[in-house]
């Protein structure tokens, strides 16, 4: 499950400071991607995000555009946007660069952009403006002036004075749950996560969490986020309403067989693994629109589903018409980007027990079984929403 590198139940407060870089971007931004990794899994997982974001610009760019229409008059001036969870690596700003270009390219472009870069306050906020400083100013026929702030925080917090913000950018967090459902230890010992063998209380559980975690984060937005103003998520979701019914997030539900593995071999306490589950959730498109129309501050005005193989990467073109097989298949890879979100959980719970170099190179061996006989995929929903005004 890719997304952001460390999950909301590491914080519960929204920190509130800013941190302000001035750049004059624009339509030529010529970003500096290179970054410096200890880690050849975090570049794995940072390959896959952009192949992510990247087959999500239509809803993006749609909305943009229809917001520029419907608001010109709200944004000759500046237009403020937060990207929630933005992580640290330069999708961020592969982000940035995107939207500026779609700004540039309306008749009603804005002549300046605040951008406020919000993700957990632990999250390498200096390596964001590192990169950002190697940027240079270029001028071009719709130059804007663009400011970039950190805005440390949980999202299931307070972030933003009310009515400040004019749009909102999630790709890949919001799956994320703000603490580890109750009650998963008693009744999900075998498991890190919901399977076709979980009881009904763990998914009611995960469920439950979702709904209250997406409600409070939805209210929040509606609080900040002006009338008319508009927001577009993306998340990890899952294409089936009963999640026992169909195994659609193999990835854990292989990092749960190579845990159990580890446990029969007793190189992991089996207690420690039947108190470990993933605080993160995938939705169904019922559960999201329910959601949505329950708390009432948006209006659903469109969903799409992208499919993101798990091993997709940036060079991976033909994805749709790809037929899997032991040739085009990457266990590795596919252990790299489950690795970069999981090791920090992994070490936290089972501390100096867990080897996590041998925990995945397991799990690359089975990932390479599963891709060899079964092409898994993210099943990815995008929605795009408008805060309700007064007279909606």
């Amino acid at each position: 499950m890719p997304g952001v590198m460390k999950p909301a139940t590491l914080t519960t407060q929204s920190s509130k400071f800013a941190r302000s870089l001035s750049l004059s971007l624009s339509l030529s931004l010529s970003l500096s991607l290179s970054l410096s990794l200890s880690n050849v899994y975090i570049c794995d997982i940072k390959l896959l995000q952009k192949v992510v974001m990247t087959k999500t610009w239509r809803v993006l760019d749609e909305t943009l555009k229809d917001m520029l229409t419907t608001n010109e008059y709200e944004f000759t001036k500046c237009m403020k946007m937060a990207d929630l969870g933005c992580s640290s690596g330069p999708n961020t700003l592969l982000v940035i660069s995107h939207i500026i270009e779609q700004l540039s390219e309306n008749k009603h472009v804005p002549k300046q952009l605040e951008v406020f870069l919000n993700d957990l306050p632990d999250n390498d906020f200096n390596n964001l403006f590192k990169l950002m400083s190697t940027n240079t100013n270029t001028k071009t026929k719709n130059s804007i002036e663009c400011y970039i702030y950190g805005a440390p925080g949980s999202f299931y917090g307070r972030l933003f004075p009310n009515n400040s913000l004019h749009f909102a950018y999630s790709s890949y967090s919001i799956h994320w749950l703000s603490q580890i459902p109750q009650g998963l230890e008693k009744n999900n010992k075998e498991n890190i996560y919901i399977t076709t063998t979980s009881p009904p209380q763990v998914f009611e559980a995960y469920s439950n969490q979702f709904e209250r975690d997406f409600t409070t984060f939805l209210k929040l937005r509606g609080e900040e986020i002006r009338g008319g103003g508009r927001m577009v998520l993306g998340f990890v979701g899952r294409s089936v309403a009963d999640p026992t019914s169909k195994d659609e997030l193999k990835v854990l539900t292989l990092l749960s067989e190579t845990l159990s593995d580890m446990v029969a071999e007793g190189l992991l306490k089996e207690e420690d693994l039947h108190s470990f589950n993933f605080p993160a959730y995938a939705p169904s498109i019922q559960e999201i629109k329910t959601a949505i129309q329950s708390e009432g501050s948006f209006n659903l005005d469109k969903m799409e589903v992208v499919l993101v193989p798990l091993h997709a990467n940036e060079d991976y073109n033909n994805y749709d018409n790809m037929v899997s097989d032991k040739n085009n298949t990457s266990g590795k890879f596919v252990a790299n980007n489950v690795r970069a979100f999981a090791e920090p959980m992994l070490v936290a719970h089972f501390g100096s027990s867990i080897n996590v170099d041998a925990v995945f190179d397991v799990y690359a061996k089975k990932m390479d079984e599963h891709l060899s006989v079964e092409r898994s995929s993210y099943f990815s929903p995008v929605i795009s929403l408008t805060r309700k005004t007064m007279t909606d």
